[in-house]
């Protein structure tokens, strides 16, 4: 007697921590109306919420209500149901393969993005680390609830090199064959910039400077392209803006250094340094190589059912004509050869064409200037590459015991991409 039970909804997530930063979470606290927090719930709160009924009533001498002569006054309704474009298989794979590429490398964190091509729909998205959003209260760092895929700014490295590559060739500055003679470093501005391996390679053309990642053939490409041009062109492709995905918190990356006109920020600029973007800013800009040189909004909602039965389709969305189908193409084959070559033949599929480019980044160090010992380690490509499927990001923060990421984002990239290539059933290429 005296103890007695009630009836109380709340969101439960049955897959706790997977795609945690994708979905977030809903605060919810005793007397106050729930509201999602992060990711989808929070930018979809309003569709998904709902509306609170309102009645008038009288009540007796008691304080008891009166069931008679109730006066509606608003009715509730239901939240909507939201479809996501995110494939449960895909998204459950993707984060196993980062969980143990964490542990293998010892790295402090990662990213992997997978996105449709033709469409902009986000297949799977994941970081590490992650949280379980039934317990969100149990969290002390309020920044593990961001989600790094759209929030965190990095200097992306030689992941970079072929948007100044696709720039350059797009103007007629140069093409897949032209050649320079790499003497392994290049003077600007009072200042050395080398190769990563520090030597020279002699006389090399523009798809061996991808194939070897060469950073002064970037360079060589950012000059003869010229600097207007090349901050048009780092503009179009969507770097310094937000991609406009349907999540909250997008950072806006920072290209401000372009504003300088000076030749070394230009130089650094063109094998990805001095410059900072996020993950699906990169993923958005190598997906409109792969779209034929047009830029998609990524999108993670495919539809919203509302309780009257209507419903909201996602459209895809074209932002804008980046560069032609034809440069699209060279620069496809360019990237093509890269994993045939070069350093990216760990990203590779037998019997699939794969377009990629592997990045090893230095991480700026913000308090004594320069820059860490530390690095990020990226491969960024897209499959099948003439008439490609998806399009995918791997970052492994911080690695250590491997130099460079042909040694750690490579090979769980072409793990990752062989078992889309086959979940999906796409005949073999080649």
């Amino acid at each position: 007697e005296g103890i007695h039970s009630e009836t109380e909804n709340w969101r439960y997530f049955p897959a706790n921590e997977l795609a945690c930063h994708l979905l977030g979470f809903v605060r919810q606290s005793e007397g106050e109306k729930s509201n999602g927090q992060y990711g989808v719930e929070e930018f979809y709160n309003k569709e998904l919420v709902g509306r609170t009924g309102l009645a008038k009533v009288k009540k007796d001498s008691k304080g008891q209500i009166i069931s008679v002569n109730k006066e509606i006054i608003q009715k509730s309704e239901d939240g909507a149901d939201l479809i996501l474009t995110i494939d449960p298989n895909i998204q459950f794979f993707i984060e196993e393969r980062l969980k143990a590429a964490i542990k293998e490398f010892k790295s402090t964190g990662g990213t992997i993005i997978v996105m449709e091509v033709k469409t902009g729909a986000i297949k799977a998205i994941t970081n590490w680390p992650q949280f379980n959003p039934n317990n969100y209260n149990q969290i002390e760092d309020i920044n593990t609830f961001s989600n790094p895929a759209i929030h965190n700014l990095y200097e992306p490295g030689s992941i970079f090199k072929p948007i100044t590559m696709a720039g350059a060739l797009d103007r007629g500055a140069v093409t897949p064959q032209t050649t320079y003679d790499d003497k392994g470093k290049v003077e600007i501005s009072g200042y050395v910039i080398e190769n990563a391996l520090q030597r020279g390679e002699g006389i090399q053309t523009m798809t061996q400077v991808l194939e070897k990642s060469l950073n002064t053939g970037a360079i060589f490409a950012q000059q003869k392209l010229g600097k207007d041009a090349f901050k048009e062109y780092v503009e179009k492709f969507g770097f310094g803006d937000k991609t406009g995905i349907d999540l909250k918190g997008e950072a806006s990356g920072n290209i401000s250094n372009l504003k300088k006109k000076r030749d070394l920020e230009y130089a650094t600029a063109s094998f990805g340094q001095g410059i900072s973007v996020t993950p699906v800013q990169l993923v958005a800009a190598f997906g409109a190589i792969a779209n034929n040189g047009v830029l998609l909004r990524p999108y993670i909602a495919e539809k919203i059912l509302y309780k009257n039965k209507e419903e909201k389709i996602t459209k895809s969305q074209e932002i804008r004509r980046v560069i032609s189908s034809e440069t699209a193409s060279r620069i496809t084959a360019m990237m093509v050869s890269a994993v045939k070559n070069g350093h990216t033949q760990r990203a590779g599929v037998e019997g699939y064409s794969v377009a990629a480019k592997t990045g090893t980044a230095q991480i700026p160090d913000f308090e004594k200037g320069g820059y860490t010992e530390e690095t990020i380690h990226s491969l960024i490509g897209f499959f099948p590459a003439f008439d490609a499927r998806f399009v995918m990001l791997v970052k492994l923060d911080k690695v250590k015991g491997v130099s460079f990421a042909e040694g750690s984002a490579a090979p769980v990239f072409g793990e990752i991409a062989k078992y889309i290539l086959n979940y999906y059933e796409i005949p073999p290429t080649q």
